[in-house]
Order: structure tokens, then C-alpha cells, then sequence
């Protein structure tokens, strides 16, 4: 089921929309752009208003902070074992292999009773490329978040899927998971999930990553693949690999060796990192630009 090529092109340029921001019933069209030609017109804002993908097969064009993609496949709002979540902002796109992972997946964990479904927060825009609000990454089809509330047993209604916020499982301090929240069948999943060959890394906060080192029994090999980043309290973020055969997809440097459950660990607790002190000097970097993309993505964003 395609979505409607409104959704997704809201005007929501003056805050970021993360993960619990809530979405709307009522999407509005972006207004068109005085000089989408001129080259230093951010490709956040050309690809911001692409609603819908282009033809052909999948294919990964750059890096995934800084690339797009060719051929977007949409996940279905819903399947058997997954509902995607905030309609409205036309992010349920990805590559074919994505797409074929989550529903796989979402499926195996729900028969094997270990989760009973995915809810699908962002994955990318249908031609991937920047996004207006919200992510640095989700760039070319490989990257999906997904809440860590368990998909309940009916069709959640659209104003849920706008409105309602997902569990966080972290304490209020930062230092721990909450023991109210977090289950052993958030352990089992996240285990199964960053288990699968495609899997290239998952980002969870610290502290999830640090009950992980804590629990985790038998076969610690997975545990390199849990890397602790900012926020993600609410979702955990799959990143798959590059596609065999796609050189023109750019691969992440491979990670450390180990469980990483040690020093590098220790240093996300630390109050200057749980509590950064505002800093005066700091200048955000400007924003990409399609000189500052691969040369093939100005064809994926001019094709019919």
C-alpha cells in the first residue's frame, strides 16, 4: 500500500521531528522552492519534496549519511507482524533488501513467540537523500527504527499511529534501563535481530548497551554490533550492510573487535557526557548540498 504523496511533505522546518514527535492528520504540501537550482540550495529541501520514488530496481548511491537511493520500495503499513507508525511522514521507504529484512524478521520473531511485532518508526524518504527533520542517516534505504513497544494484538487506529509515544526503557537519570519498562523479551529480540547476517550495527543508548554486557549469556559475538548512541530510548536503530554487487554503496568501517562492553563503554556515563554544558562558540555545519552528494544522486532526484 502506497501512501499518498502529501504525507511526509509537512511543514515542519522549525524543530526537529524525532522519534516521539507526534505527526498529524491534516499534512500540508510544502511550499515550492524560489530556486531549487541554485547550488547552494540544501538537498534536505530538494529531496524533502520528493513524495514519491523513482522506477527500476533498488539501488545505493553513497553513504548512509550522505547519499540517496534509486528504486524505494515502501514496507506495507501493515502486515501481519508489523505496523508502520507517523504516516504522515512518508518514511516507510527503503531498499528492496530492507524491506524483505523487516518483514522476514518481524515475522520469525512474532512465530517463535520471542516479540509478538515490530512497530516501524523512520526508515527513509522515498528517494532517501537528506531529510528536512530529524536524522543525519536514513540516507539510502538500509537504516530503520523501531520502537521498543511491542505491537499490540489489533490495527492501531491512524490518530494512535500520529499521536501515541513508544515505551522508554531507560531510567530517568540516564545511568540504567528502568526495571519497569525493560523486559527479557527486549533482550531475546535485540539478540535475534543484530543475530542476522545482514545486520551491520544497532544503536541503542548506553544504557541498554550496558544491561546487554550485563546479560548477555553463551555467545557474546552479536554484542559488537550493539553500538550505544545518543537518545534511542524509545527505538533501537537496524542498520544493514551494503547490498553483494552495489559499488556504488559505500560501506561503514567495520566494528571494533570484541563486546565493546569495557572503557569505551564507560565513557557514554560520564556527567559531562550525560550533562553537556551548552557551548558558546559551537556552530552547526551547514547543510549538505547536492555538490556534497554522489554525482548519481542529482539523476535520482531529477527522474520522472
Amino acid at each position: 500500500m502506497r501512501i499518498a504523496p502529501v504525507f511526509g511533505l509537512l511543514a515542519l522546518l522549525a524543530a526537529p521531528a524525532c522519534a516521539q514527535d507526534i505527526g498529524t492528520l491534516n499534512p500540508h504540501p510544502l511550499p515550492p522552492l524560489a530556486h531549487p537550482e541554485d547550488p547552494a540550495t540544501p538537498a534536505k529541501q530538494l529531496f524533502g519534496r520528493k513524495a514519491t520514488p523513482t522506477d527500476g530496481e533498488s539501488r545505493v548511491f553513497g553513504f548512509y549519511a550522505k547519499g540517496c537511493m534509486a528504486g524505494g520500495k515502501a514496507l506495507p503499513i501493515d502486515g501481519g507482524a508489523w505496523q508502520v507508525m507517523r504516516l504522515s511522514r512518508n518514511r516507510n521507504w527503503g531498499q528492496q533488501q530492507l524491506i524483505a529484512f523487516l518483514e522476514r524478521t518481524a515475522t520469525r520473531l512474532r512465530d517463535e513467540g520471542i516479540w509478538p511485532g515490530f512497530l516501524v518508526g523512520d526508515m527513509a524518504q522515498p528517494r532517501g537523500g537528506p531529510m528536512i527533520t530529524g536524522h543525519a542517516s536514513h540516507q539510502v534505504g538500509l537504516d530503520a527504527d523501531i520502537w521498543m513497544t511491542p505491537m499490540p494484538n489489533r490495527t492501531l487506529s491512524r490518530v494512535e499511529r500520529e499521536e501515541m509515544s513508544s515505551t522508554d526503557v531507560v531510567r530517568a537519570d540516564g545511568l540504567a534501563v528502568d526495571p519497569s519498562k525493560w523486559t527479557p523479551a527486549h533482550m531475546a529480540m535485540l539478540r535475534f535481530v543484530a543475530s542476522q547476517p545482514e545486520v551491520e550495527r544497532i544503536f541503542v543508548n548506553a544504557a541498554i548497551k550496558k544491561q546487554i554486557c550485563r546479560d548477555a549469556k553463551g555467545d557474546r559475538s552479536w554484542l559488537s554490533k550493539m553500538r550505544p548512541m545518543y537518545e534511542h530510548n524509545y527505538h533501537f536503530h537496524i542498520r544493514l550492510a551494503c547490498p553483494a554487487g552495489q559499488a556504488s554503496c559505500v560501506h561503514q568501517d567495520p566494528t571494533p573487535a570484541g563486546d565493546s562492553c569495557d572503557a569505551s563503554l564507560d565513557w557514554w556515563f560520564k556527567d559531562s557526557v550525560l550533562h553537556p554544558k551548552p557551548n558558546p562558540d559551537y556552530k552547526p555545519k551547514p547543510p549538505i548540498t547536492m555538490a556534497g552528494l554522489p554525482a548519481d544522486c542529482r539523476a535520482v532526484l531529477n527522474a520522472p
